[in-house]
């Protein structure tokens, strides 16, 4: 990658969502991004900012978020300014938050280069991570195309989504066929034998104007409305335009309202190792190393006898003793406990933190 290049390179952190699936952990008021899960003194969201600040300065390093979360972003990243949170009023999802920092970024750097990244994600191997993000920048800097970054699946989770690539355009880029949103686990199963299909890690990227222009043709209503601000203006102007128009952009994933509509996409098959840490069971498979039953203890005193394949955390200070249980999730925050099956949780997680909500 040339320095010219690399000095058009941007990131915006998505770290606006409710981590509802991390339930009861994570809640509403402190979600996920914000929880130093696994007692390392570092949330999800610091670990993300630390992985992009070994290639990128803070200045061209942005945060998404809503704007209950302000003032966790900057009390756990002091190093970013005002300029670089756009905080939203309302939740919308990943379509707008994606298009909105975009703009942003479009209007610093008319040649800006720019990586999408959720904030709650396992990298493992740094140093492959960091070359397939600067392949990737180069490739789309050239290209005009929509990169996501792939991994290779190791089992049949129904929890991820799924890209299906086609014809190599570049070392390791394929065009792509499909996408496919948390199959069940026998078509997961299926999508694995095949061989021709990666785990989509929700890492794009794309030079700016490339991906607004697709958006004005995939998602014209929320295009719209963001062309429509003259883009000289101050970013209390902006902040002011997006505070009364933001309520009424479209509530849509970035993959449901681009990349599933655009021919335009690309996807590289990454050589770094990567978990979704959305879920108890991605928490659980990525802290996972073996196949011998082990449990993973989050930060956590526990005693366990003849118990396998759990995943536990429970307030420091608390003593929890475990037997009998095998392939369960126990979570106590607060007053609530929580023990439920580990396998194909999320939906119950839902379903019961929507129940005590209304108690």
């Amino acid at each position: 990658m040339t320095d010219n290049i690399l000095n058009n390179l941007f990131v915006l952190i998505l770290a606006g969502g409710k981590g509802r699936r991390l339930w009861p952990e994570s809640l509403e008021t402190l979600p996920k991004q914000f929880i130093d899960f696994f007692g390392t003194g570092r949330t999800q969201l610091q670990h993300t900012y630390a992985r992009f600040r070994k290639i990128l300065p803070p200045e061209r390093i942005l945060v998404s978020t809503n704007i209950a979360y302000l003032p966790l972003v900057k009390s756990q990243l002091p190093e970013i300014t005002d300029d670089n949170i756009l905080a939203e009023p309302i939740w919308r999802n990943t379509g707008p938050a994606t298009a909105w920092g975009a703009y942003r970024i479009l209007c610093r750097n008319e040649r800006a280069v720019a990586v999408f990244s959720p904030a709650d994600q396992h990298i493992v191997g740094a140093e492959a991570f960091e070359k397939d993000i600067l392949t990737a920048a180069n490739f789309v800097a050239e290209n005009n195309r929509l990169l996501t970054m792939g991994v290779k699946p190791t089992r049949p989770e129904p929890g991820y989504g799924y890209i299906q690539f086609d014809k190599e355009i570049g070392s390791g880029i394929f065009t792509v066929r499909s996408f496919t949103e948390k199959p069940d686990r026998e078509f997961a199963q299926l999508f694995i034998d095949s061989g021709e299909f990666l785990w989509n890690t929700g890492l794009l990227l794309a030079n700016v104007r490339c991906l607004l222009d697709n958006m004005a043709e995939t998602i014209p209503a929320l295009f719209r409305k963001i062309k429509s601000f003259d883009r000289n203006h101050s970013i209390d102007d902006e902040n002011r335009y997006v505070m009364e128009h933001f309520p009424r952009f479209p509530n849509i994933t970035v993959e449901e309202g681009l990349l599933e509509k655009t021919s335009s996409n690309a996807v590289m098959k990454c050589n770094f190792g990567w978990a979704d840490l959305g879920t108890w069971h991605g928490i659980y498979e990525a802290v996972k190393r073996n196949s011998s039953g082990e449990n993973v203890v989050l930060d956590s005193d526990v005693i366990l006898d003849n118990a396998k394949n759990n995943i536990i955390k429970i307030p420091r200070g608390h003593l929890a003793v475990i037997n009998g249980l095998d392939g369960f999730i126990v979570v106590e925050k607060g007053e609530t406990l929580l023990i439920c099956p580990r396998e194909d949780s999320s939906a119950l997680i839902r379903k019961y933190s929507a129940e005590v909500e209304i108690r």
